[in-house]
């Protein structure tokens, strides 16, 4: 009988670790958001798009919560430049669109955070953009 108990015990815990390992694949460092299209016309009105895309299978993942976004313009020597930008309906699922003011041509980046459906953490990135 001691027998018995030891091995349902050892193949408890064999469940649970697996339990655990499995939990513990996703990781926010397994995800990154990329530009749609990083090359955009500059406008008071640009819109750009970005994907957020799960690394280890390479697809995009459809139905994040992005809950903060800051556009900004690195200024040599002084505070970044900031602008607007406001999330519109995405066409497509997987990309996350946006209208933004690029009032001035050149290198911007898009910083990002949000939560995806069974991960604990916060996946937060910034994603490069230039208008022309």
């Amino acid at each position: 009988m001691r027998g018995s108990t030891a091995y349902l015990f050892a193949a408890a815990m064999g469940v649970a670790a697996l339990s655990v390992a499995g939990a513990a694949k996703a990781d926010p460092k397994d995800y990154r958001f990329e530009a749609v299209q990083p090359n955009v016309q500059a406008s008071s009105e640009t819109p750009i798009a970005v994907r957020l895309v799960h690394l280890p299978d390479k697809m995009p993942v459809k139905d994040a919560v992005i809950f903060s976004t800051r556009m900004e313009m690195p200024m040599e020597g002084m505070a970044p430049m900031t602008t607007a930008i406001k999330a519109v309906k995405s066409p497509m699922p997987g990309e996350y669109h946006f209208l933004t003011n690029f009032s001035m041509e050149g290198p911007w980046a898009l910083t990002l955070a949000a939560k995806v459906q069974g991960e604990a953490g916060t996946v937060t990135g910034t994603v490069p953009f230039v208008a022309r």
